[in-house]
């Protein structure tokens, strides 16, 4: 009896380390794994010194808007990594069309619109990332059906797709480009507004308008030195 208890009390304790070890291997790949996705999308940004930090700036944003929608844990890093993704099929678009510093033709503005549906192509290709390729497919759609690639609208549109969509927007009338100067705090928030219910989830964009207001100094941790609100 007492040999019995002693070896039922030993495979307890080896099942436990055994867990506590399968523990600490997933959060190391885990780890790996979100490092990884931070490589491929400091590649893409390398290329381009004016979106440099610009999907970092995404996940941040789309990481608030989904902790205060109070999404699960998972949700949450699945929103971080798709929002990192978010551009990587612009990795396919030539650099004389990414960093033109005039006006696109119609012709380059078609191959520019075609990223979301080159880095879904590139996605579902690996295993691990698959379950991110709606996000970042969706990524341009708007919530009355005028986006592209699909024209989808509404609810239609995958939930991290319509968070990303209106953190990418913000950044994007936030930073400098070649062409153009960043649009102030307050103007960019008074075109959040206006976008409501046309480009903008009105439900989500009013979550971030809000975290915004509570804190306008919240967004500046992750901007350049020079932006002023």
């Amino acid at each position: 009896m007492g040999r019995t208890f002693k070896r039922k009390t030993t495979l307890r304790k080896k099942t436990h380390l055994r867990n506590e070890d399968s523990l600490d291997i997933a959060e190391l790949l885990e780890k790996t794994h979100f490092e990884t996705i931070m490589a491929f999308s400091d590649a893409l940004e390398a290329r381009d010194q004016y979106t440099a930090g610009h999907s970092r700036r995404v996940m941040e944003y789309s990481k608030s808007i989904g902790l205060r929608m109070k999404l699960d844990k998972q949700d949450i890093e699945d929103l971080k990594k798709s929002a990192l993704l978010h551009d990587i099929g612009k990795i396919g678009i030539p650099d004389t069309i990414l960093k033109k510093q005039t006006k696109l033709t119609h012709e380059e503005y078609a191959i520019i619109k075609s990223h979301p549906e080159t880095g879904a192509a590139i996605l579902k290709n690996i295993k691990s990332f698959k379950h991110l390729v709606p996000a970042v497919y969706h990524h341009h759609e708007q919530f009355d059906g005028e986006g592209y690639p699909h024209g989808v609208r509404g609810a239609e549109i995958p939930l991290h797709a319509r968070i990303i969509a209106i953190a990418d927007t913000f950044d994007a009338m936030t930073s400098s480009r070649s062409y153009r100067n960043a649009l102030s705090f307050r103007t960019a928030l008074s075109e959040l507004e206006r976008g409501k219910g046309t480009q903008f989830d009105p439900e989500i964009a009013d979550i971030f308008i809000e975290i915004l207001q509570e804190s306008p100094f919240y967004f500046t941790r992750f901007r350049e030195p020079e932006y002023h609100l």
